[in-house]
């Protein structure tokens, strides 16, 4: 994983472009006589993803980030905004033209076991994409399983037992191999490895680097934990109240985070490696995103919030050359420890 920085990007290069993504839900309304609540998940999101890298997104639940991935995915209805998926608006296309496009953009979920059809055995589980998609004859199709397994680290004689029968690392690598049947370009990682043991957690992290570098594979790859951010990531977007605050290389963000909310994040990790390390607190839950502060999103936790603050919104600007944030002031701390 390259700690280089952001470089000027061609259109080749860049697999995925979004520009001020919005997804907003409607909700119940209370009586018949109020208006409909609308609940703000993404709320003007925008950023790149290189060919063969990962962006990470990471922020506290409910900030965004799953939602995000599902936009992408065209999973979810996008109220506004630009999504480029090589250079094709996947907004305008109708679903007939977005089924060949599905084969090259897949997903991995959270719970590998929720996600498994239990009345599937595993071999007809990561043989169903290319049935769905009427890829390759029956001999075809079963020969690509059998390879399948073994790149993920199953015997192909495990093709037999059904999802119950693995362990919950075992389950992940089905929902892998699933996932490359077609032969993607690009995954959303939606926090794969927070439902496993964190013994297995490396394992998993460690396969899909090996595939990315195999296959030059391009993953979004969601996480709430900096740690495992950290490790697989080239690039990291951290997300609070439906925006992105900070945006930067691994590089930047873990020796230099500018962003209040980043460094709270950070010190939990810094502090386990360092006690002697401040743990900066926040006080407070996130906001509602169905009515969000006025201004800054993040000013009714931050300890450095001033009356502009709740009057203008803080743009995402580039304060320095790759790393963007969105904050008025220059709050960026001196480099921490080296990532």
């Amino acid at each position: 994983m390259s700690d280089t920085s952001t470089e000027s990007r061609d259109a080749e290069s860049v697999i995925y472009h979004v520009s001020n993504l919005k997804v907003q839900f409607k909700l119940k309304r209370p009586n018949l006589f109020t208006p409909h609540p609308i609940l703000h998940a993404v709320d003007g999101v925008s950023f790149e993803i290189q060919r063969g890298k990962t962006l990470g997104l990471v922020g506290e639940s409910g900030c965004g980030k799953s939602t995000t991935g599902l936009a992408l995915l065209g999973l979810v209805e996008p109220s506004q905004g630009e999504l480029l998926f090589n250079g094709i608006d996947v907004r305008s296309i109708s679903r007939q033209d977005m089924i060949p496009m599905r084969r090259k953009m897949q997903v991995v979920f959270q719970d590998p076991y929720s996600s498994l059809n239990p009345r599937q055995t595993a071999g007809e589980i990561v043989m169903d994409p290319l049935i769905i998609h009427n890829v390759g004859t029956q001999s075809e199709r079963q020969a690509r399983v059998a390879e399948l397994f073994k790149m993920v680290g199953l015997r192909p004689s495990q093709q037999e037992l059904y999802p119950h029968q693995f362990s919950g690392g075992q389950r992940q690598r089905i929902c892998i191999a699933r996932a490359l049947a077609l032969n993607p370009e690009f995954i959303v990682c939606d926090e794969p490895v927070s439902a496993l043991d964190v013994a297995i957690q490396a394992q998993i992290l460690n396969l899909l680097c090996r595939l990315q570098d195999e296959l030059n594979l391009t993953y979004l790859f969601i996480s709430h934990d900096l740690a495992v951010i950290q490790h697989v990531c080239d690039e990291i977007a951290v997300m609070y109240l439906g925006c992105i605050v900070e945006k930067t290389n691994r590089a930047n963000l873990f020796r230099s985070p500018r962003h209040p909310y980043t460094r709270a994040l950070l010190s939990a990790v810094l502090q386990n490696k360092n006690r002697q390390i401040n743990r900066i607190k926040l006080e407070g839950d996130i906001p509602n995103p169905i009515n969000k502060p006025s201004g800054c999103r993040f000013r009714t936790r931050c300890q450095y919030a001033q009356k502009i603050c709740s009057e203008v919104e803080p743009a995402l600007e580039e304060k320095s050359t790759g790393h963007w944030e969105a904050c008025h002031f220059d709050t960026a701390s001196p480099q921490q420890e080296t990532a």
